[in-house]
């Protein structure tokens, strides 16, 4: 199991405090794919820039996809930048690999037997090894579930935890879900405003 998919059942398993936006989720994946890729070597950090390593197999093909995104020539490529490139769609990917892998199943309506149904994680080592990781506030998992509203507050002493990469990483993750949600609010701002004026004529 990787970081993005130990995020990923713990979203389909705790309830959040917020509405869980599938946009802040996918950028907490991307944030977490990079966290875990500094663990690998596969790169650095320099000056908020990703500087990628020598990328070797992961054995995970999530993972493996993420590191050959990578700008190989500088000026390399700013954390936030990737973020929101690689980011986009990237919840569906996951919640697609879990299924394949067999660590999800949809919970299916009987009424609506061709319709999608909700992802629900099996029991299996994998939901285990997620849960287990949860429970202990381990600082990594516990700073992404905050920042997308699974959990009010990161673990206590995170920042302390964990490398400067990662601080740096998280950080860029914090600040990209802030955007997306200023940029949501903008939004729901000029659509009240537009319905304010067809109301007023």
């Amino acid at each position: 199991m990787t970081t993005p998919r130990d995020l990923l059942i713990v979203t389909l398993d705790v309830a959040p405090i917020r509405p869980l936006e599938r946009g802040d989720l996918s950028l907490a994946l991307a944030g977490a794919e990079l966290i875990d890729l500094v663990g690998t070597e596969a790169l650095t950090i320099e000056d908020e820039r990703i500087v990628p390593g020598l990328c070797p197999p992961t054995g995970d093909r999530m993972l493996d996809e993420a590191a050959a995104s990578f700008v190989r020539q500088p000026p390399h490529e700013p954390v936030g930048d990737w973020l929101w490139r690689r980011g986009r769609g990237l919840s569906a990917a996951y919640l697609d690999a879990l299924e394949e892998a067999g660590q999800i199943t949809r919970r299916r309506h009987g009424w609506l037997p061709l319709r999608a149904g909700q992802a629900v994680p099996v029991d299996s080592p994998g939901r285990r090894h997620a849960t287990d990781r949860w429970a202990s506030d381990e600082p990594v998992l516990a700073t992404l579930a905050a920042a997308i509203g699974i959990r009010e507050e990161p673990a206590e002493g995170a920042a302390g935890a964990v490398g400067d990469a990662t601080v740096t990483v998280l950080a860029a993750v914090n600040d990209a879900v802030m955007e997306l949600e200023a940029e949501r609010q903008r939004r729901a701002i000029e659509e009240a405003a537009y319905d304010n004026i067809w109301r007023g004529q």
